[in-house]
């Protein structure tokens, strides 16, 4: 089973990238992706404990990208994360997405709501991608919610007043920054409806025009009429369907290996792939 969308703690993930691994073992899994949001920072962990288990690994981020003032989230696979493009971007959202949270947190402690950014910052790493699901942890720490689904229902949901969005890469520009980069770009989940919006087909048409390869259709986030749907829109564009969990440890109840993409499909993107960045097979 290949499961090509996963989070550790380098984003929002609860855990690491070596436990991600090992949970992809024991899932039965005989390759994973490690995707963290805007970050490739989990990828040295997470290749040292792929060869210990003799998992493959395929190396890849989630990148923040946005169309029409709305998130939309992009898959990079096998990107250089040291191409100057690309590094320029996510420092850009890395700021803001720090600044974001700030806003939000003091929105929230003007209302009475026991939250601080020192609170939040202890629920993360030096280096992890900040994002609202490290406030939602701060909340259920404080005992204030019983768990992220809670707060993201009642407190940190696009259309709460605390919300704040964050500097995020125009999507037909994320594309070709990913290719740039060397990498393979798919669009993750774009008709998650349950998430309060589903992408138009105009800029999945628009992306593909600029290069993007794949199309994340079998997920959990898209009930059977979207994933029937998606795959007529990547056969009229000529790109591949991928499926995965989005993976978060104890963060979201996606398990994994529950959506999958086949071996073709993964072998088209390491053949599509251009960087220096190696996929790591199993053995």
């Amino acid at each position: 089973m290949i499961d090509l969308h996963t989070h550790s703690t380098a984003s929002d993930g609860t855990r690491t990238p070596a436990e991600v691994v090992q949970d992809s073992v024991e899932a039965g899994l005989s390759v994973l992706a490690l995707t963290d949001h805007d970050t490739s920072i989990g990828w040295g962990e997470a290749a040292t404990a792929a060869q210990h288990h003799g998992i493959g690994l395929l190396r890849g981020m989630e990148i923040s990208c946005t169309h029409n003032g709305r998130s939309l989230h992009l898959l990079g696979y096998l990107v250089d994360p040291d191409h100057p493009e690309l590094v320029a971007e996510l420092t850009k959202a890395r700021v803001s997405r720090e600044t974001r949270l700030e806003r939000m947190v003091e929105k929230l402690a003007a209302d009475g709501i026991p939250i601080t950014m020192a609170a939040v910052h202890a629920q993360m790493g030096a280096e992890t991608t900040p994002g609202r699901p490290h406030i939602a942890d701060a909340l259920v720490a404080s005992g204030y919610i019983s768990d992220r689904n809670e707060a993201f229902t009642d407190l940190l949901h696009d259309n709460s007043k605390y919300y704040v969005a964050h500097y995020a890469i125009p999507a037909v520009r994320g594309v070709e920054v990913v290719r740039a980069a060397g990498g393979v770009a798919v669009i993750a989940h774009p008709f998650a409806s349950k998430r309060g919006y589903r992408h138009p087909v105009e800029i999945i048409e628009r992306m593909a025009a600029a290069g993007l390869a794949g199309i994340e259709v079998d997920h959990s986030d898209h009930d059977e009429a979207a994933r029937a749907e998606l795959r007529g829109v990547a056969a009229d564009l000529g790109v591949f369907t991928t499926g995965s969990s989005d993976y978060h440890g104890a963060g979201k109840p996606n398990r994994l290996g529950e959506n999958t993409t086949s071996p073709e499909v993964l072998e088209q993107i390491i053949d599509l792939a251009h960087s220096s960045v190696p996929y790591l097979p199993g053995r």
